[in-house]
C-alpha cells in the first residue's frame, strides 16, 4: 500500500518542538507604523516595551500555564534586546521575586523603566540570549542592542556567556542587513538548535527575523502549509512547530524506544507456543 502523498515518518528523537515568540508591542512599533522613518531616530535605542506591550505578555503567560505548555519547555532562548528579553520573562518566568532567595531573579524591578515587578527564576527553565535570533542589523536605532555589562544587573539570570562581545559590534549605523543575509543567519540559527539537548525550547525574536527565516522553509510542502509556515507574526504571537533533523546534523538518541528481546534468548515459534498452552 502506498503511504498518502505528502506524509513524512521520522524518529521520534530526530524531532524537535519550536514554539516562536515574537515581542509584545514596543514603543518603537507605534512610532513606526505612524512614521516609518521614526525607525531613524536614535531615541528608539533599543525600544522597550509599551504598557500595552506588557498586557500581551501577561495574556500570553496565561495561555502557556492554562494550556500546559509551560510544563514542557526546557529552555527559553532569546534575542539580546530589551523588548525580546522583557517578553521572554514576562511571559516564561517564575512567579514574583522575592528578596532574600539564593536564585537570582530573572528580571529587577522596574527593568528598562518598565513599572513591572521582579520576576523570580525559580521554578522556571533556563534562559540564553543568543546573537544569531535578532531582528535585521543595522540603521534602524531599535534593533541596536545596549552592551551587555548593562543588561546583566537588569537580567540576572539570563546567560549571555555566548555574545561574544560586549558592545553591539554587528550594529552598523550605515548598512542594513540584507534579507538574503538574515535568511542565512536564521538558517544557522535552526542548525544551532540541533546542538542543544532539548527537546522543546521556545524562541522569543523578531518579526523580520521570523519572516526571512521562515521562509526558507516549507518549500517541499502544499503551498497553503508553505503560507501558513510563513504568515507574518503579530506582537506577542505564539506559534509552534517541529523541526526534523534529516541529515544527521544531531547526535541525540531516542530515551523512549526499547531494545526488545530483554532478556536474550531464541524467540518460541507461534505454533510451539500454542503446543504449549
Amino acid at each position: 500500500m502506498d503511504t498518502l502523498p505528502g506524509q513524512g515518518l521520522y524518529p521520534l528523537h530526530r524531532c524537535k518542538t519550536i514554539h516562536l515568540v515574537r515581542h509584545a508591542q514596543g514603543f518603537h512599533n507605534v512610532a513606526g507604523e505612524k512614521d516609518h522613518n521614526a525607525y531613524l531616530s536614535p531615541k528608539l535605542l533599543d525600544a522597550q516595551l509599551t504598557p500595552l506591550g506588557w498586557k500581551q505578555v501577561d495574556n500570553l503567560r496565561k495561555h502557556v500555564h492554562a494550556s500546559g505548555l509551560s510544563d514542557g519547555i526546557e529552555l527559553v532562548v532569546v534575542s539580546p534586546l530589551l523588548r525580546t528579553m522583557q517578553t521572554a520573562v514576562g511571559v516564561f518566568g517564575g512567579e514574583g521575586y522575592v528578596n532574600g532567595i539564593a536564585e537570582p531573579p530573572l528580571m529587577v524591578e522596574n527593568a528598562g523603566n518598565s513599572n513591572r515587578a521582579a520576576i523570580s527564576s525559580l521554578k522556571s527553565p533556563p534562559f540564553v540570549a543568543l546573537e544569531l535570533c535578532r531582528e535585521h542589523m543595522g540603521v534602524h536605532w531599535c534593533d541596536k542592542r545596549r552592551s551587555i555589562r548593562d543588561y546583566k544587573p537588569l537580567f540576572p539570570a539570563i546567560d549571555f556567556s555566548m555574545i561574544e562581545s560586549d558592545d553591539d559590534v554587528l550594529w552598523k549605523v550605515d548598512v542594513r542587513e540584507a534579507d538574503e543575509e538574515l535568511a542565512a543567519r536564521g538558517l544557522q540559527f535552526f542548525n544551532w538548535l540541533w546542538t542543544r539537548k532539548e527537546k522543546e525550547i521556545a524562541v522569543v525574536t523578531h518579526s523580520g527575523f521570523l519572516i526571512h527565516t521562515l521562509n526558507e522553509f516549507g518549500n517541499d510542502c502544499h503551498i497553503s502549509l508553505k503560507r501558513e509556515i510563513c504568515r507574518p507574526f503579530t506582537n506577542c504571537e505564539l506559534r509552534s512547530v517541529v523541526i526534523v533533523d534529516r541529515r544527521m546534523i544531531g547526535s541525540h538518541s531516542s530515551t523512549t524506544d526499547y531494545p526488545g528481546k530483554i532478556p536474550r534468548g531464541p524467540d518460541t515459534p507461534s505454533d510451539d507456543a500454542d503446543e504449549i498452552l
